[in-house]
């Protein structure tokens, strides 16, 4: 039954939303296997009440917060960054679409008359999510790891690798596109978008913007960074690129502005409601009566392409350098199809490429892989963590090469900005240290500093054994996961109880769980930061450095109670 009242349809989709992410968080499950399970119950293809038949056009306008994330993301990533990873780009993500996309059209070949529905299908469920792996990362704060960085490089190359995939449909249907251009034009016009989009965000907007700033004019800066979002993701559209290329493009060049943080605050909300909904209508893709038609061969197409994509993307990780930890995270996060297969798959059926029977099938290949994404996830932890304790650290510490005495040294763990800031400190103050950072960008940084910073994980205990914590005369956390913080002082705490740990936490919540969990001291940086600005403001103001001290030592002894509401 169809819901015809907006606001009832409304209504019952929240609900269902709610329900779900809530049951689903509470299992363990994450959020966004919730939303999928929501859009299934509310979607035209089951007995309850329907919100919209029109799934496609929902789906279409939602993908707006896909966007909106790739924006985010790209306001989060400078320009250095993304050199830096333009091997996995280019070489990593080259490769895994190239050698997935063969051996799945290997495999499809089976089931389809022609080679160009086999080899387009191939390369096509070769693609994986980026809306559903980016968010994952998102939700998990693993964006800056290791595996967060590798599966962020491919799937930047698999965008890259819409305009070819959409250029093979005409021409696999033996007929060209509605509108034929030379090859020369079409490239013209991608290089003409890319500049104009390049120009604009570079120079234009960053003096609108400016000039809003200066005038107050809050809501105005809220709509002209909407805007051209919204521009750039129409330009990389218009040149046969992907939409979220674009907002990519447009957010990493204004990362290096002042504004940038201001201009991720108003994005949040938007990006946060839109790309839930995007999940939902997702869901409500997933035909379940098609699904019941066959549904022991797409069992089989689903496990043999999870299984091929697996294998294929594990081996090419290992050849890359990375490790097997690594790999095995970076294999589970993308074994699944993305979204960009539902509109190439509907185009290249309406062109007579592939059929009605194979267009379902392909298109339930795609939703329970993304409906199966989460739980993938937790099985490639799982054997990633196994993988790293079987694993030898030496290739990424070997004690024998640092120069550094054992014992009474520090151990850091994090090298970004504020471990960066402790090691400075302590390299000032002659104090022995050693660091480590799952962050390779970090990791080069601190060699090029001319210090002992290596790769590693500092909340597997192989790790802790192999850099001899138990001689350390202080062990310092400065890493913004909580998880592995916890896991570290968890670890420390109970094979080397002697060993100090001070420990750096987002707020008193996260401050609280280190220190049952054992760590020494940890501080809430948004409170200290807080202090800190009001004990200069007081010394600036006479009262006397003794008395700030003072002060200062008797909040942090209540547990920062008389500055917490």
């Amino acid at each position: 039954m169809e819901l015809n009242s907006f606001v009832l349809s409304a209504i019952v989709l929240l609900t269902a939303a709610a329900l779900a992410v809530t049951l689903f968080k509470h299992l363990g499950l994450g959020s966004i296997l919730g939303l999928l399970v929501a859009g299934i119950a509310v979607g035209p293809h089951s007995p309850g009440p329907v919100v919209t038949q029109h799934v496609e056009d929902m789906r279409d306008f939602t993908e707006l917060g896909v966007v909106l994330l790739l924006f985010v993301i790209g306001l989060e990533m400078q320009p250095k960054r993304l050199w830096a990873l333009r091997r996995e780009v280019f070489g990593l993500g080259t490769v895994q679409i190239l050698l997935c996309g063969g051996a799945i059209a290997g495999y499809i070949s089976f089931y389809q008359a022609t080679w160009q529905a086999a080899l387009l299908i191939g390369l096509t469920l070769a693609l994986s999510s980026t809306a559903l792996v980016m968010q994952l990362l998102h939700e998990r704060g693993d964006l800056a790891t290791r595996h967060g960085t590798a599966a962020f490089a491919v799937l930047l190359m698999q965008d890259l690798a819409v305009v070819p995939l959409l250029a093979l449909v005409p021409l696999f249907a033996n007929r060209g596109s509605d509108n034929p251009a030379p090859w020369w034009e079409q490239w013209l016009l991608v290089g003409g978008m890319i500049g104009a989009v390049f120009a604009a965000g570079r120079y234009l907007l960053p003096f609108v913007l400016e000039r809003l700033l200066r005038q107050n004019n809050r809501d105005a800066f809220a709509l002209v960074v909407l805007l051209s979002v919204f521009l750039a993701a129409g330009a990389m559209h218009h040149a046969g690129l992907s939409m979220a290329l674009g907002a990519f493009l447009m957010g990493m060049l204004l990362s290096s502005t002042r504004f940038s943080f201001q201009i991720q605050a108003h994005i949040e909300p938007f990006k946060g409601l839109l790309m839930s909904l995007f999940f939902v209508a997702v869901g409500m893709s997933i035909d379940l009566p098609a699904i019941a038609e066959h549904p022991w061969l797409l069992t089989q197409h689903v496990l043999i392409i999870l299984t091929i994509k697996l294998i294929v993307l594990f081996f090419i990780a290992l050849i890359f350098g990375l490790s097997r930890g690594v790999a095995t995270r970076l294999a589970f996060m993308l074994a699944q199809s993305g979204e960009f297969g539902f509109v190439l798959f509907g185009s290249a059926k309406l062109m007579g490429v592939i059929n009605s029977t194979t267009f379902a099938l392909a298109v339930s290949v795609i939703s329970v892989g993304m409906l199966a994404t989460p739980l993938l996830v937790r099985l490639g932890d799982l054997l990633a963590r196994r993988a790293e304790r079987r694993s030898s650290t030496a290739k990424y510490y070997d004690q024998a090469t640092t120069g550094i005495p054992v014992k009474g040294r520090v151990v850091l763990a994090g090298y970004g900005r504020v471990g960066h800031t402790i090691a400075t400190l302590l390299e000032v103050n002659n104090i022995p240290f050693i660091a480590f950072d799952t962050n390779p960008i970090y990791v080069e940084r601190g060699e090029r500093d001319g210090r002992a910073v290596y790769y590693g994980d500092i909340g597997n205990p192989e790790l802790l054994q192999a850099a001899q914590v138990e001689s350390a005369a202080l062990v310092i956390l400065t890493i913004d996961h909580g998880l592995t913080a916890l896991q570290a002082v968890s670890h420390i705490r109970v094979a080397y109880p002697q060993v100090p740990v001070i420990a750096r936490a987002r707020d008193l919540e996260a401050c609280a769980n280190l220190l049952r969990a054992g760590a020494t001291r940890a501080y809430p940086e948004a409170i200290e930061s807080s202090l800190r600005l009001g004990a200069e403001a007081l010394e600036m103001l006479g009262v006397t450095s003794g008395e700030v001290n003072e002060l200062l030592h008797g909040v942090r002894s209540q547990g920062y109670a008389p500055v917490v509401e």
